[in-house]
């Protein structure tokens, strides 16, 4: 319960990534008022987290419709998973396209849910992560871990947006960088774990050791 929970946590807070969201959120909210940049960021992880709960209550349904088995699931999500992690490493996350896009919106809650939101906190490797986790747990216990996970991890979004400004002024876009980068290759790890957990599943190799 303790690895799994450990798993569910860190996966998709990593994948989230809120520190990599924070130049974005300076450069979206750059002409908010302190009011508007606070419900910016409240929206914007409120969305996140909707989503995510949202897509791993109906994501397995969805891949059964369509014929889609655990271990293709959990082969593909890893491979997504892994490629998001090589953007990490190499710092080439699309952060300021999107702001320079966004950077006239005067809606708060456009920003917040497009591109915020959506697809740079909840995107494809975090959609196809909870999914998967879904489909691993093994009772009831577990799958209130991951739901558990998935706002916990809304709440620090929604901290690590509120701190911003702060963060990006102590931090500077050199220590965002460096952090991103350990983050990205923390989550390379997991998506080996993933693909090598599908590949098992599916008997084409042995097991995979439990850690430790």
């Amino acid at each position: 319960m303790l690895d799994f929970a450990t798993t569910a946590f860190v996966s998709i807070l990593f994948l989230v990534d809120p520190p990599g969201t924070v130049p974005a959120f300076i450069a979206l909210t750059a002409r908010f008022t302190p009011e508007k940049q606070r419900r910016t960021a409240f929206v914007a992880s409120l969305t996140t987290t909707l989503t995510l709960v949202g897509f791993a209550l109906i994501g397995n349904v969805v891949f059964r419709m369509l014929g889609l088995t655990l271990p293709a699931f959990q082969i593909a999500g890893g491979l997504v998973l892994f490629l998001v992690a090589l953007d990490m490493i190499r710092a080439q996350r699309s952060t300021q396209e999107n702001a320079d896009d966004m950077s006239e919106s005067e809606s708060a809650e456009d920003v917040a849910v497009a591109p915020l939101a959506i697809p740079m906190l909840a995107g494809p490797g975090a959609l196809s992560t909870v999914a998967v986790l879904m489909s691993q747990a093994q009772d009831a216990a577990e799958v209130t871990v991951v739901f558990a996970a998935i706002t916990l991890t809304g709440l620090i979004c929604w901290v690590t947006l509120r701190l911003a400004q702060p963060i990006q002024r102590r931090l500077g876009m050199t220590g965002i960088h460096i952090v991103g980068r350990v983050l990205g290759l923390v989550l390379a790890g997991i998506a080996v774990q993933f693909v090598l957990n599908g590949l098992a599943a599916a008997n084409i190799i042995p097991k995979p050791p439990a850690p430790g």
